[in-house]
């Protein structure tokens, strides 16, 4: 089976601006695609060109098989999109607005059904201006939603949602991965990424830097961190320390340790605590976390022309 989305060498330029430099990527059915970027990187022009709203300059990009630039209604049948904002009439209520955009679909999925899924039953029959913003962006999910999609398009879906909201989303999100359809997530929340995403794409300056699992990129950036404090009756840890094979930084009692083989240095370590009999205080491992891994690889990406271009949304 083809890959619901692939993109080959794809390039977007505005006049003397190239936002989109050779990009090339995959999204399988059944699977979270995490795009990320600083502002200005490429990420929206992209998605746009994806969902039809924008024409590319080269390269290929094909959504269910079908080229988005002159796709007709049967494409956008298939596509959800799930805008940062998407501008509901206020004066609507949640039900109307459900059944409203709705009608556009030919195999949608019935309004209560999509209430009781983005949690709005309190809410159905309240008029959109009342609601807050993180149930108007409720509102957004169900739209993108209510055409029963093969592939949807989430930018930025959490924003406005407390905790314990974002975390029924990202359950949502992962429902929709289960029911094998295909979703493109561009978010400014790494760990969102990291939760939900099966692969991600970094994106600097309107290329792919690096692309691979969250687990894959963090692992790029190498070192665990070791760190422990002795306690004051302990002996001077020089015989622990000789056969730690990592960099070793001590301050009094405190020591830490980057290390590249944090198993066997850490069996070391605990070894020659247990055999002394006491406890290391404040011991953790700590690995580079996405973020870690996304920040230096951006740092050197302020954002560019086509910043201007890329933030924000132009679709209607």
């Amino acid at each position: 089976m083809s890959p619901a989305v692939a993109v080959r060498d794809l390039v977007k330029d505005y006049s003397a601006v190239r936002a989109v430099d050779g990009v090339s990527f995959e999204v399988e059915r059944g699977e979270v695609f995490a795009l990320l970027g600083p502002n200005g990187a490429g990420k929206s022009t992209i998605v746009e060109i994806l969902e039809g709203h924008r024409t590319r300059t080269a390269g290929t990009a094909l959504v269910l098989d079908t080229d988005p630039s002159s796709a007709g209604a049967s494409f956008r049948d298939r596509i959800g999109i799930v805008l940062q904002s998407s501008g509901i009439d206020p004066e609507l209520t949640a039900r109307e607005a459900i059944d409203y955009y709705g009608a556009a679909y030919s195999r949608r999925v019935p309004t209560g059904e999509l209430i009781e899924l983005v949690e709005l039953d309190e809410k159905a029959d309240a008029r959109i201006s009342t609601l807050s913003g993180g149930q108007q962006r409720r509102i957004d999910m169900a739209l993108g939603l209510v055409g029963d999609p093969d592939v949807v398009f989430l930018d930025e879906p959490t924003t406005g949602f407390d905790p314990a909201a974002r975390r029924r989303g990202w359950e949502l999100v992962e429902r929709l991965a289960s029911e094998q359809r295909a979703v493109l997530l561009t978010t400014h929340y790494l760990d969102e990424a990291e939760h939900l995403a099966d692969r991600v794409a970094v994106l600097a300056k309107g290329r792919i830097v690096a692309e691979g699992t969250p687990a894959e990129l963090r692992a790029r950036a190498g070192s665990a961190l070791i760190r422990f404090a002795v306690p004051d009756r302990a002996e001077p840890v020089s015989d622990l320390l000789a056969p730690v094979s990592g960099l070793i930084v001590g301050r009094g009692r405190h020591v830490e340790i980057t290390t590249d083989t944090p198993t066997a240095d850490l069996a070391q370590i605990t070894g020659w605590a247990a055999e002394r009999g006491f406890e290391l205080e404040g011991l953790t491992v700590t690995t580079p976390s996405l973020e870690d891994v996304y920040l230096s690889l951006v740092a050197d990406d302020g954002g560019d022309e086509a910043g201007a271009l890329d933030d924000g949304d132009s679709r209607t």
